[in-house]
């Protein structure tokens, strides 16, 4: 068994050149950055990351970047998700061989199977793995929304599904709702959404979430103090971020390429995801909320 995951583990997010192809030296930096941050795990390449403007090989090349980068000082957890059971097979045999401390995936995100397909889906990859799998519970369109009923027998009968990252709404009360139905049989239910019901997905029992990673110092510092028992330090550094992460909620990946580019790590903003990005407006009420994020900065 896998020692415990634990705490804030990041989505990576994917820089991209001018030219769209993938920036492996921002790449490089921002791990360095999360980890220097205190992240307790890196995860991707999944939804933040821009999975699915992505090729495999690209995704396999951003994976021995991130693995070999983060040289075993944290986990890396990595996100395989596929239209079809035998490419995510084959993409996690992909991952474990690298060195990825285990994988995480949605069900098949363009056909979305039943509840039956769902489970068929995680079958194939807990024969195919010696690694832990967290399901990733997500809101369509591009997710597949499972029962805490089926999630808890997953990890009651698949052997290598030990954690679940829960961003069905309500996403504190379904965390509650799965952690109830899998007892001991789930290690642990992780929440998502940016982080932004962090505090509430904790006192309900959550072992951590899995933000995008511009804010990882931030995030991190919540975190520990969470875990602490410092709920009003947490609350207070949330309520002077709760601007930008509503502003994330809106721009999405504009928003977090805004934060590093903003933070020196990203040399351009460039997104393959659609969408035009920030315009100049955008950028305005960026300024006004960023010298209370900017304080918050620990790197």
């Amino acid at each position: 068994m896998s020692d415990s995951w634990k705490g804030i583990f990041v989505i990576v997010v994917t820089p991209f050149t001018e030219s769209y192809e993938i920036d492996e030296e921002s790449l490089r930096k921002e791990i360095r950055f999360c980890i220097e941050a205190g992240a307790h795990g890196l995860v991707g390449p999944a939804n933040a990351s821009e999975f699915p403007t992505m090729s495999d090989d690209e995704r396999k090349r951003w994976l021995e970047i991130v693995v070999g980068e983060a040289a075993g000082q944290i986990p890396v957890v990595a996100a395989t998700t596929h239209g079809h059971a035998l490419p995510a097979v084959q993409l996690s045999r992909f991952a474990q061989a690298t060195g990825a401390a285990g994988i995480m995936a949605m069900p098949p995100h363009i056909m979305h199977p039943d509840a039956d397909g769902c489970y068929d889906y995680y079958k194939a990859l807990n024969a195919a793995l010696n690694i832990p799998i967290c399901i990733q519970n997500y809101p369509p369109p591009l997710g597949t929304p499972m029962s805490s009923a089926l999630l808890a027998r997953m990890c009651k009968e698949l052997e290598h599904v030990e954690y679940i990252k829960e961003e069905t709404l309500p996403e504190p009360r379904q965390i509650g709702l799965t952690i109830e139905a899998a007892g001991g049989a789930c290690r642990g239910v992780f929440g998502g959404q940016g982080g932004i019901y962090l505090i509430d997905e904790w006192r309900r029992g959550a072992v951590g979430n899995m933000p995008a990673s511009q804010l990882t110092d931030i995030q991190v510092r919540m975190w520990n103090l969470l875990e602490k028992g410092d709920e009003e330090g947490a609350r207070k550094i949330f309520n002077q971020v709760l601007p930008i992460f509503s502003f994330e909620r809106m721009h999405g990946v504009a928003a977090y390429k805004e934060i590093f580019y903003r933070r020196g790590i990203f040399k351009t903003r460039v997104a393959r995801a659609p969408g035009k990005g920030l315009d100049a407006m955008d950028r305005v009420e960026v300024d006004a909320i960023w010298p209370d994020v900017e304080s918050l900065f620990s790197l």
